[in-house]
């Protein structure tokens, strides 16, 4: 069982935490971890590179000279990957990078990386974030009261928060996520987690990573649409 301060706006510790990382994870597996990172990486790629073959570039396909009797060694046409401008050998071409690891192993992942937050001590807890509106000062400030200034930090909160987003998008190293939309790639790739009280019951009750059939029609399906 681990206890983690919560602290509010101002930075003040206003109570404790009690989770068992076990609970989320029994251990930790590198090597799932891993496999499931590199799947949200490879997911990401555009894959629209391409280079142009031999037979795909613009010149004559006219022997240059006699194949005998020149002194020069034998040439065929201007398109041949050895001379400038002419075509690539073994050429790239646009390709789907993307690819489905089952389910079970991706949503395990997701709470193994939680787990390892909570034991390394990567994990901050907020209270709440108090905010009518977005204010991307009153952000800063209260990243600044809580010791996690020029750090590359996720936010985390319970759903969606059009304000919350709104005033941490626009710092640099920080990313705004709600709870059931976590992932291992987003929580391991910043040094710290800060999680309000109301999104940490979601990941201890294990609720965080199903789908927001309960939030409603009206709730937005992205940040992003949320702004």
């Amino acid at each position: 069982m681990v206890s983690l301060p919560i602290y509010d706006v101002s930075g003040n510790e206003v109570g404790q935490y009690e989770i068992d990382p076990e609970a989320l994870a029994s251990r930790i597996n590198k090597q799932l971890l891993h496999d499931v990172v590199v799947m949200y990486q490879a997911n990401r790629r555009q894959g629209t590179h391409q280079a142009r073959t031999r037979g795909q570039v613009s010149g004559s396909t006219k022997k240059m000279y006699r194949q005998k009797g020149t002194g020069n060694a034998r040439a065929g046409s201007r398109r041949t990957n050895i001379r400038r401008g002419g075509g690539v050998a073994r050429t790239i071409t646009t390709r789907d990078y993307s690819y489905r690891l089952p389910k079970k192993a991706i949503r395990l992942a997701t709470r193994m990386a939680i787990a390892s937050k909570i034991i390394d001590g990567e994990m901050v807890v907020i209270d709440n974030f108090g905010l009518d509106a977005p204010k991307t000062k009153t952000m800063a400030g209260i990243l600044k009261a809580v010791g996690l200034e020029n750090t590359t930090t996720l936010i985390t909160t319970a759903s969606y928060d059009t304000a919350v987003y709104k005033s941490g998008r626009n710092i640099p190293g920080v990313d705004v996520r709600a709870a059931h939309d976590l992932n291992a790639l987003d929580i391991l790739r910043p040094k710290r987690m800060l999680v309000t009280r109301e999104a940490l019951d979601r990941i201890k009750d294990g609720t965080f990573n199903q789908s927001p059939g309960a939030a409603g029609k009206n709730e937005p399906e992205t940040a992003e649409a949320a702004a």
